[in-house]
């Protein structure tokens, strides 16, 4: 019976990596280019470097938390222990936010996906299928659901090397310096979300810990490995899309201006090959599988972190249950499931991305004050894995956190204020119906 009152210690180093990198490689495939249209080739640079250095020192920061308290519940158990209940519950709402606005958007992209290929099947049918599939697979178990996501994100890397392998050879230098900065300063600011974008959601790892067979030793090593193969695949795909033709042909539909695109590195390839290639047809299908993979990787972390606070009662109980059969947060999975398609429904995916950044901005930088704190506070606490180059690491991270929420601020005001509302509004729930406890 001790058993199915936890979660299934099943997972390896390797699969870490897997989930790490399949959290975030759809962010490869699509969505970072409209970056471009605000920043220009090196305004989109200069936010995806300093976006860069925050996901690196951000990563070791969180390690560190990771394997001291390896829960399912991320940053709102690292928060409850350096700051207290009350920021906790918000860095775990800010959390759940992350978790459950991303994938609606990328369900509407793989929907798009399917329809291009079935015109007769709509966006939002597919969309919802997608949502019915992937939870039902977490339902059945923590390994299946693991194991697919490492066999896809292989695919997804593969394919993000095979056309870095066929553009690069017809890179031409003068592609990134054309109109590079078309917008000044502002639009480096203006490209943050989408610099952001490219690595959104790799902190899920964490929210496995609890099913890891050694989260002190594994999930430093997962979250190392990842983030590694994450920078070396931004790097490719930036400079090999953009050297083809310059940003405008990856950002347009039609090359130059109007309509923008959500497929940019098809759109590169059909410059060399044709939109009637082996080549290209093999891009589009397996790119497919990477937004598969972060889709699923993110139903998969979304459910721990709504299951950890569940099960400590800080939202309705009934989500902290573990299902007696399977061993997996059954009901935390399908109340992110109905959310999610609730959020689908609106189509408005690019406001959905933008929430979804705002709320991982909030737990980057709630999670870096806790780092500090703990250290400070709890200098004897067990750190099987220390951040290197501590403090400046952790303050690295945290200030660029706190300048990026800033500035998307500034130019997403009023979403910006929707999610402070969401994030407030439940956490006034929180309190009065704690009192009435």
């Amino acid at each position: 019976m001790a058993q199915t009152e936890g979660l299934k210690k099943t997972l390896t180093p390797f699969m870490l990596w897997g989930l790490g990198v399949g959290y975030v490689i759809s962010g490869m495939y699509f969505g970072w280019n409209l970056g471009l249209e605000k920043g220009g080739t090196l305004g989109m640079a200069i936010a995806t470097i300093t976006i860069m250095a925050m996901y690196v020192t951000f990563s070791f920061s969180y390690a560190e938390l990771a394997c001291a308290i390896p829960k399912a519940g991320g940053v709102f158990d690292y928060a409850n222990k350096a700051l207290g209940k009350n920021w906790g519950f918000i860095a775990g709402i800010a959390q759940m936010v992350e978790f459950i606005f991303a994938p609606p958007a990328i369900a509407f992209a793989i929907g798009a996906y399917f329809n291009a290929f079935f015109p007769e099947v709509p966006i939002l049918t597919s969309a919802i299928a997608v949502y019915f599939v992937f939870t039902a697979l977490n339902i059945y178990g923590v390994k299946a659901a693991a194991s697919f996501e490492v066999i896809i994100t292989v695919l997804a890397v593969g394919e993000l090397l095979l056309f870095s392998g066929i553009t690069l050879p017809k890179f031409q230098a003068e592609n990134l310096v054309h109109n590079n900065f078309p917008n000044g300063w502002n639009g480096v600011f203006a490209a943050i979300p989408f610099a952001i974008w490219f690595f959104l959601g790799i902190e899920g790892v964490a929210n496995v810990a609890e099913e890891t067979k050694n989260p002190q030793k594994d999930i430093s090593k997962g979250f190392g490995w990842a983030i590694f193969t994450l920078v070396v695949l931004c790097v490719l795909v930036f400079i090999s899309a953009i050297g083809i033709g310059g940003w405008e042909a990856i950002v347009y539909k039609n090359g130059k201006s109007g309509e923008t695109s959500d497929s940019p590195l098809p759109l590169a390839l059909s410059m060399i090959t044709g939109d009637n290639h082996l080549m290209y047809h093999l891009l589009i299908t397996v790119g497919l599988f990477g937004l598969v993979a972060s889709f699923h990787g993110l139903v998969l972390a979304a459910g721990r972190s709504t299951y950890e606070m569940g099960r400590v009662k800080s939202i309705p109980a009934v989500l902290g249950k573990i299902s007696p059969k399977f061993q997996t947060p059954a009901n935390a999975l399908v109340g992110n499931m109905v959310i999610g398609i609730i959020a689908l429904l609106t189509g408005k995916t690019g406001d959905i991305i933008v929430i979804s950044v705002f709320g991982a901005l909030t737990l980057y930088i709630i999670s870096m004050v806790s780092v500090m704190i703990l250290r400070k506070h709890e200098p004897g606490m067990d750190r099987p894995f220390k951040v290197p180059v501590y403090p400046l690491f952790p303050i690295l991270a945290l200030v660029i956190a706190f300048g990026s929420f800033i500035a998307m601020l500034i130019y997403n005001l009023k979403l910006g204020l929707i999610y402070s509302a969401i994030v407030l509004g439940i956490f006034l729930l929180y309190k009065i119906f704690k009192k009435a406890d």
